[in-house]
């Protein structure tokens, strides 16, 4: 099922399976490059991609859009979460870290400034996957954020109190440069959330943007409000 719902930007797509039907979507868009992100639905999304047949792996260049700043082999790090579930498998013609962007030893606000080059110099990416949490934030864009004010900007330092760790993150204007940006939304816990923001909730996942196209792949239960 297809549907515009509210005020949820861009198109969603009501799923038996949001790992498989996200799979089947990159298949579909055969693409260069692609975003990736954190969270248990992303794990899921990506260990589906390691076993899905038709991925030019070779050839698919891979870039982060949010990170802790911790080591990549911490269990908190999404670029390691990827490494485990998908990337250190299927070989990927490069990924490129954003905890590494400016080397090893160096600090947080350089890493942006480095990866924003990477960015810039890539762009537009093919396609930027993202989450949707319950508190509505997308990436590492929390609500109340100086980040979501930032309009020029491509990946900037990002976190607050409420987070653990800080973070580095796409901005809204990196991810509207992006091609494809797929949000993925799984589990009974998204209802309410995403209810709201059909509804009008000023969620920071309310001002997402794409170049081309922006699909919401939703599961039934995180779609039980917004179809009832």
């Amino acid at each position: 099922m297809t549907l515009h719902a509210g005020a949820i930007p861009g198109e969603v797509r009501i799923v038996d399976h949001v790992p498989n039907a996200f799979a089947e979507l990159i298949v579909q868009q055969r693409i260069g490059s692609l975003a990736i992100s954190g969270g248990s639905t992303a794990r899921r999304c990506y260990e589906q991609l390691a076993v899905t047949e038709g991925i030019n792996w070779g050839s698919l260049e891979v870039f982060i859009s949010d990170e802790r700043w911790v080591p990549v082999d911490d269990s908190d790090s999404n670029e390691g979460v990827a490494r485990h579930a998908c990337l250190d498998g299927v070989h990927p013609a490069e990924v490129y870290s954003l905890r590494h962007a400016a080397g090893d030893h160096a600090d947080i606000d350089m890493a942006a400034e480095a990866y924003e080059a990477r960015l810039r110099a890539h762009a537009p990416i093919d396609v930027c996957h993202l989450g949707f949490g319950s508190d509505g934030h997308t990436a590492s864009l929390f609500p109340g954020s100086p980040a979501l004010d930032e309009r020029e900007r491509w990946v900037i330092a990002s976190g607050d109190h409420l987070h653990p760790w800080p973070r580095l993150t796409f901005t809204f204007p990196a991810i509207a440069h992006c091609r494809t940006v797929i949000v993925t939304v799984a589990g009974a816990e998204k209802a309410a959330p995403l209810a709201q923001l059909a509804a009008g909730a000023d969620f920071p996942a309310a001002h997402l943007a794409a170049a081309d196209s922006l699909i919401w792949l939703v599961d039934h239960p995180a779609a039980a409000d917004i179809i009832a």
